[in-house]
């Protein structure tokens, strides 16, 4: 009887375990990403502090990232706080890993996530939208624990005409 009950639990677990092999490896891309990252040093556009996590979620179907970053008050601004969610998933139709971005501006943004450039880089490309700004986020590994992180903006109208507005640099907590 329990040698039954052992072979139906076995039988069981087998295609979870299965699936969640299956959810580790459908985020590769993003393998390096995984886990809580500090700002450090300057960046462009100046000094801050923060840093940003991703995490999965949802039985690994999903990956969370979220950020959240501090500027102190210069003689041209006062101090502001940035934060944002943003969830990252594979179509149910296709191999395609997307993301939705929300932040506390009030932005919510569609991306296509693709790897950028070989292992330890991938790139946030948003939808392109008559009459909206595009934005660009890649990540590369440059260490071990370090990654650098540099957002672009094309202008309305001009989808590929991407300049940076922030250029960053994190290690692994």
């Amino acid at each position: 009887m329990h040698a039954g009950l052992i072979s139906a639990f076995l039988v069981a677990l087998t295609p979870l375990a299965a699936q969640s092999s299956k959810a580790e490896n459908s985020w590769a891309p993003l393998n390096f990403l995984l886990g809580e990252w500090v700002g450090e040093g300057e960046g462009k556009p100046g000094q801050g502090s923060g840093g940003f996590s991703f995490r999965p979620d949802l039985g690994q179907n999903i990956l969370v990232r979220t950020n959240r970053a501090d500027y102190p008050a210069t003689k041209d601004r006062p101090a502001f706080s940035h934060a944002d969610l943003m969830i990252v998933y594979r179509e149910p139709a296709g191999n395609r890993l997307r993301a939705t971005y929300f932040d506390n501006e009030g932005h919510v943004i569609q991306y296509g996530v693709e790897a950028s450039g070989g292992p330890g880089a991938v790139q946030f490309l948003s939808d392109v939208v008559p009459s909206s700004p595009r934005y660009r986020m890649t990540y590369r590994k440059t260490g071990p624990d370090i990654v650098t992180l540099t957002f672009e903006i094309a202008p309305a109208g001009k989808p590929e005409a991407f300049s940076t507005y922030i250029e960053a640099r994190a290690r692994r907590k």
